[in-house]
């Protein structure tokens, strides 16, 4: 199977953390799965806009946290887990290719005294952290370094990624105002996203199985996971989640039929909490995987984080119904400055 330059160079050393029999959602310390070949140069260039760069690691500083993702949720890859990389990875390129040319535009503004406080970019890099991460600064670094960049590098690529937006609200500051029931409306379209995750609280059910089973010698990750494939597919057929966890689990929760009630979502890795706090009620999830092994799961309730209260995001949501209002001028801009630029797409 065909494999992107992009995904080999920033796979994520697990894709899920998983929990220690005796310490539930921390991460465990066994080898990573085998990243798929195809190893590049780090410093490959993805494109260039009017000569400058855009690298390998810009783009794949983005897509670590989708890769982990996605990794999870298809232990065996595929056409699927090909087609969704490449569509987000397509969307950052695109996405950082309309930054750099808005980048200097901006450019021409800042000998007239633009520019962006320090302190702005570090509230947001704090809320990436919150919503990508859970919070946990210590992971936030290691997907960093897991595409060799720094700090600096990415506070670059944050600085730059605010820069557009207020440049978006600069460009059509004469849109008509939002009326106040769009700006209610919005609020209650968007608040769900706004909510503090980091008090999101889950009750599942899982069976999980070990890449390698210490009591069977014989096993190995290929039949290990052939085996969680086949029970999730009993499950999905009407079997019973608990007998089965009794009977197949590894972990501490395997006697109480794999049930872990009111976990907090920081207690989980990202990805595995993007996957079970985005999933149906009471669907049959995997099996999933991470570094440890394999999971199936099966969600029972959620209890949401609080969303912040209207009056402390007003202005971000009169900003989006703006945003909204010109959009397709926007589009029409952002086309017009493309057309004029020398743009040259590297990676295929």
């Amino acid at each position: 199977m065909k494999r992107s330059w992009i995904l080999s160079l920033c796979l994520p050393a697990a894709a899920i953390a998983q929990e220690s029999p005796t310490s539930p959602g921390t991460v465990a310390n066994e080898a990573s799965p085998p990243a798929p070949a195809g190893m590049v140069e780090v410093n490959r260039i993805a494109a260039t806009v009017n000569g400058l760069p855009i690298t390998a690691k810009e783009v794949g500083a983005m897509l670590s946290p989708m890769i982990g993702q996605l990794m999870a949720e298809f232990p065996r890859q595929g056409p699927e887990f090909e087609r969704r990389l490449m569509e987000n990875r397509d969307k950052i390129l695109d996405e950082l290719i309309d930054r750099q040319l808005i980048m200097a535009e901006f450019k021409k503004m800042e000998s007239k005294g633009a520019n962006l406080p320090d302190s702005v970019v570090d509230r947001e890099i704090d809320r990436q952290v919150q919503t990508l991460y859970n919070g946990d600064s210590e992971k936030f670094r290691q997907e960093l370094t897991k595409v060799q960049m720094g700090m600096g590098s990415y506070r670059t690529l944050t600085r730059e990624k605010l820069i557009v937006q207020a440049m978006r609200g600069e460009k059509f500051k004469d849109a008509p105002p939002p009326l106040p029931a769009e700006v209610r409306k919005e609020y209650a379209e968007a608040k769900d996203t706004l909510r503090d995750i980091s008090k999101d609280s889950i009750t599942y059910r899982k069976i999980f199985l070990p890449r390698l089973d210490p009591s069977n010698p014989l096993a190995t990750p290929e039949t290990q996971l052939t085996l969680a494939e086949a029970l999730a597919e009993e499950i999905r057929n009407g079997a019973d989640f608990s007998e089965l966890a009794i009977k197949h689990s590894q972990d501490a929760f395997a006697d109480a039929g794999g049930l872990q009630e009111d976990v907090p979502r920081p207690d989980l890795s990202p990805e595995f909490a993007a996957i079970l706090f985005d999933a149906e009620l009471r669907k049959v999830l995997g099996p999933l995987q991470d570094a440890a092994g394999y999971t199936i799961a099966k969600v029972d309730s959620i209890k949401k984080g609080p969303a912040p209260p209207f009056s402390e995001v007003k202005k971000l949501m009169e900003q989006r119904v703006r945003a909204k209002k010109t959009s397709a001028r926007y589009d029409a801009w952002i086309g017009d400055l493309r057309k004029k630029a020398l743009i040259d797409i590297k990676m295929k």
